[in-house]
């Protein structure tokens, strides 16, 4: 008992080991530890300031100012505007205001539709190639191709197939199945609207054939046997084990889909030029109009932010929707 005794008494008069310092090798190779996720976030960060950030910044600081081609080589020069752009592309009365308003109803049914479409073509393909059978993976590769190609390519291609006299589309309506008695305008007038969203369609439902595919893989094949051994039918699985299970994936990709679609430049631009018909003026053709062919570089970028300010509220609305509904029925 006394040995004891000395022993602890010897332990807690020893000298206890002090706390490394801020200079240790340790400590620093624990500040290495912790910065280095930092240190590799930091090039994306750096990328996203430049390709993203800052461009917005500078677009908002243009949409203050009366910036036409008369101060494009000293901006600083230009005069204060205000909130003069903002009224100025709000004024439904004038001629921009108008233009400006049936562009966003253009862009409106246009972003519906192909949205629709795509997610009804995505989801319905990928759920047929569910199942494994031959030849499965060469139709996937198949379905990628549209989304693979760069998007001029895609447009340029339909193009050349829209035309009137020599296009494939008035070749297989009119001559082959005999639906049309004569070859109808695609890419003017009023079927111009639907050249547009067959093309973006065309283009897009890949992705939510893509997507949608990923999301099946995380379904539990024990759900579909214990459906199919309760009686259920192909549909009635579909509705209440594939979508519930795909709501969130669904949630993403539709949101995905709407604003690439809302802020799509490239399709109309291709198909129609700069000048596209006004069947098929989306929003983002008008604010390059304002922008680039009538030089008012002010009204543009007042537009671009109303604009982004509107697809924010959307996104908003909408997450905060799906999210409380997802949240009941979980």
């Amino acid at each position: 008992m006394p040995a004891a005794i000395d022993t602890a008494r010897s332990r807690a008069s020893a000298p206890r080991p002090e706390p490394p310092s801020a200079s240790s090798p340790r400590s620093w190779a624990r500040i290495r530890r912790a910065g280095l996720p930092y240190l590799l976030l930091l090039p994306a960060v750096l990328f996203e300031l430049l390709v993203h950030v800052v461009p917005m910044l500078v677009g908002i600081f243009m949409s203050f100012k009366h910036l036409t081609e008369f101060f494009i080589r000293n901006w600083s020069a230009a005069p204060g505007a205000g909130f003069d752009n903002y009224r100025f592309a709000l004024d439904f009365n004038s001629a921009v205001g108008r233009n400006l308003l049936h562009s966003f109803e253009i862009t409106c049914g246009f972003t519906v539709l192909t949205v629709g479409v795509s997610w009804l073509l995505g989801t319905g393909a990928a759920l047929l190639m569910q199942d494994p059978f031959r030849g499965r993976g060469l139709l996937r590769t198949y379905f990628l191709v549209p989304y693979a190609l760069p998007a001029y390519t895609a447009a340029i291609t339909w193009e050349f197939m829209f035309q009137r006299d020599s296009g494939l589309v008035n070749q297989l309506l009119v001559h082959d199945l005999h639906l049309f008695k004569t070859a109808p305008f695609w890419l003017l007038g009023g079927n111009s609207f639907w050249a547009l969203v067959v093309t973006a369609v065309w283009r897009t439902w890949p992705f939510a054939f893509l997507v949608v595919t990923a999301g099946l893989q995380n379904i539990p094949g024990d759900l579909y046997e214990a459906a199919a051994i309760d009686g259920a039918g192909t549909w009635r699985r579909i509705r209440s084990i594939t979508l519930p299970q795909l709501r969130p994936v669904n949630q993403v990709l539709v949101l995905v889909l709407f604003l690439w679609n809302f802020n799509d430049f490239n399709t109309p631009f291709t198909l129609f030029g700069n000048v596209p018909p006004p069947q098929a003026n989306l929003i983002s053709v008008q604010i390059y109009d304002t922008s680039f062919q009538n030089w008012n570089f002010g009204s543009g970028s007042a537009m671009s932010v109303l604009l982004l300010l509107f697809l924010l509220l959307v996104t908003a609305v909408y997450l905060l929707v799906t999210n409380r509904r997802r949240k009941a029925v979980d």
